[in-house]
């Protein structure tokens, strides 16, 4: 999809879906991520506590990127009653989530930061996501067969339980999956 693109592209995520779009649209690219810590100051709200953390994992690069890279971080965070979700700690905690979204529409953003050698720029995509009232036994199950400890929001809209759960979508779906695709490629070809 990307022709002659004279830029090496590192995807700094570990990020499965992330991963999967970029092979999904030929796009060259290699993995290298550092871990860090994904807390932010409490005064940050919905798409700035997104953005932060997006270039928070732009930081370890900052020192070591060439003149002809471009790093792609992203992070994506459900905004939910003026709150902040991001992935569980606990089968406890992704019940609260779930429970929490059922029958409730919230916001799905994920920030993009692209690094290169002069700067670092941020883009950010904001989805409506609406469940329907979801049963006991469909959380349950969901959390028993699935993984939701590796998403923001207890859930993945590919999955279950966003499959049988989700009632509407206003916006970008391969945003609510983990990266808006169309914004990225028009950013990846602006550079």
């Amino acid at each position: 999809m990307i022709k002659n693109y004279k830029k090496e592209i590192i995807l700094a995520s570990n990020s499965p879906r992330r991963k999967e779009f970029f092979e999904l649209f030929n796009i060259p690219f290699t993995i290298k991520a550092f871990e860090i810590k994904e807390n932010y100051p409490t005064k940050l709200k919905g798409a700035l506590i997104a953005r932060y953390i997006a270039e928070k994992k732009a930081t370890p690069f900052k020192s070591i990127i060439k003149k002809n890279q471009i790093v792609i971080t992203a992070d994506t965070i459900v905004w939910h009653q003026n709150k902040y979700l991001g992935k569980p700690k606990s089968r406890i905690e992704a019940l609260e989530m779930l429970n929490s979204l059922s029958g409730k529409t919230h916001k799905v953003i994920t920030a993009v930061g692209f690094l290169t050698f002069n700067n670092f720029k941020c883009i950010d995509v904001t989805t409506e996501v609406t469940f329907k009232k979801l049963n006991k036994s469909l959380i349950e199950d969901y959390i028993n067969k699935q993984n939701p400890y590796d998403k923001a929001g207890a859930y993945g809209i590919q999955e279950s339980i966003g499959i049988l759960g989700i009632s509407n979508i206003n916006g970008s779906y391969t945003n609510v999956v983990g990266l808006p695709v169309a914004e990225v490629i028009d950013e990846i070809e602006k550079h």
